[in-house]
């Protein structure tokens, strides 16, 4: 390859794997250079209810309805940045339901000759690079698929507390009983 360089990259366009899903359903496409804060920023502002545009009120300002759903894609190096933003939103907006795909997309590489003359073909390489499609729901979704995750309670954070609603987790040992490990 030291003959040829990369001229353009070009990701093969991925369809949906959510069947049903409403037109207007915001999908954050994360990139590897997208600011985690900007992702938020825009996820948080749909998913919970804010005064912007929509409905006017009886004070006269707007009143935008909170999305019911959304959905984060990326691949590649960007997958782990959709997958942080995912669970910050479930941290912050209580009662989201999950529902996780993982595929594979196509990224079509075209290498050009250094040397035009020396008689050599353009090159187009293709690879396939991991990606993630991540549906957040405020409507229970079907739990019987694989990828479901119900809402979680993140009011301990593994700390018992008696003002807490949610059941106490369990510590678990390497093998998967329960009970106390120590290290001798």
């Amino acid at each position: 390859m030291e003959n040829y360089s990369r001229a353009r990259s070009v990701e093969q366009p991925s369809v949906c794997p959510f069947a049903g899903l409403a037109a207007d359903t915001p999908e954050l496409r994360v990139k590897d250079g997208s600011k985690i804060r900007n992702l938020l920023r825009f996820a948080l502002s749909r998913m919970e209810a804010k005064r912007r545009g929509g409905e006017e009120d009886e004070g006269g300002q707007r009143v935008h309805a909170a999305c019911p759903q959304m959905v984060f894609t990326a691949s590649g190096k960007a997958v782990s940045k959709a997958i942080t933003c995912a669970e910050i939103v479930k941290r912050r907006v209580k009662g989201l339901h999950q529902l996780t795909r993982l595929l594979h997309s196509t990224v079509v590489e075209v290498w050009e000759p250094l040397e035009p003359a020396a008689g050599l073909d353009s090159l187009n390489v293709s690879r396939k690079l991991p990606a993630v499609w991540i549906l957040l729901s405020r409507e229970p979704l079907d739990s019987s698929q694989p990828g479901y995750q119900a809402p979680g309670c993140y009011d301990n954070l593994g700390f018992s507390s008696s003002s807490s609603s949610c059941p106490p987790r369990r510590n678990r040992n390497a093998d998967g009983s329960a009970g106390a490990a120590f290290m001798t």
